[in-house]
């Protein structure tokens, strides 16, 4: 894999096979960083990657600007291979984090401005977990969560601002409104 735009452009990065990830390919990465860039300024923002596999798009986000970039995964290889290529990036506000990702939203201890999960396709509950990191505190009011996942997969569609395909894989991209998960007054 390698970084595809930004500070570490071009930088190959050789992520062991017994890490059990299936990568976001350029392709994918490439057009979703062109939608992203149209959208909001990556610039300064906190970047958190859940289920960060290899750190790909960690990585990216770092290069294109971000100011904190966090890797969760609960693989501890994949966990100290992001953390090494973090350093030897010379990548620094970053941190891998070992932890499962579906529950790490109920005890961070601080906010993103950006959510990226890209999940195994076969998890069960993706709804569920679409509208917790929608309504907790971990994802800024204004924030953005991005969820890769398979086209077959049903995604939540409240909250919705974009849904793009690439191959067997489609990105649901979400904006984090001041009202979501809350009742409305009667």
């Amino acid at each position: 894999m390698r970084i595809i735009a930004g500070k570490y452009k071009g930088q190959v990065i050789h992520a062991p096979k017994s890490i059990p990830a299936r990568p976001t390919t350029d392709r994918s990465k490439e057009s979703l960083f062109n939608i992203l860039q149209n959208k909001i300024d990556l610039d300064g923002l906190q970047v958190l990657d859940l289920f960060s596999g290899t750190g790909n798009m960690a990585y990216e986000f770092a290069s294109r600007g971000a100011a904190l970039v966090h890797a969760v995964d609960q693989n501890a290889t994949a966990v100290r291979f992001i953390g090494e290529t973090f350093k030897k990036l010379g990548i620094e506000q970053s941190k891998a984090i070992k932890a499962n990702a579906l529950a790490f939203h109920k005890r961070a201890s601080q906010s993103y401005d950006l959510i990226f999960a890209d999940p195994p396709y076969a998890l069960p509950g993706l709804p569920d977990f679409i509208d917790h990191v929608l309504s907790s505190a971990i994802l800024d009011t204004g924030g953005i969560f991005i969820l890769e996942h398979a086209i077959q997969v049903k995604t939540t569609e409240s909250m919705r601002i974009d849904y793009r395909v690439y191959g067997q894989s489609a990105f649901s991209i979400y904006e984090k409104t001041a009202t979501f998960g809350q009742k409305p007054e009667q």
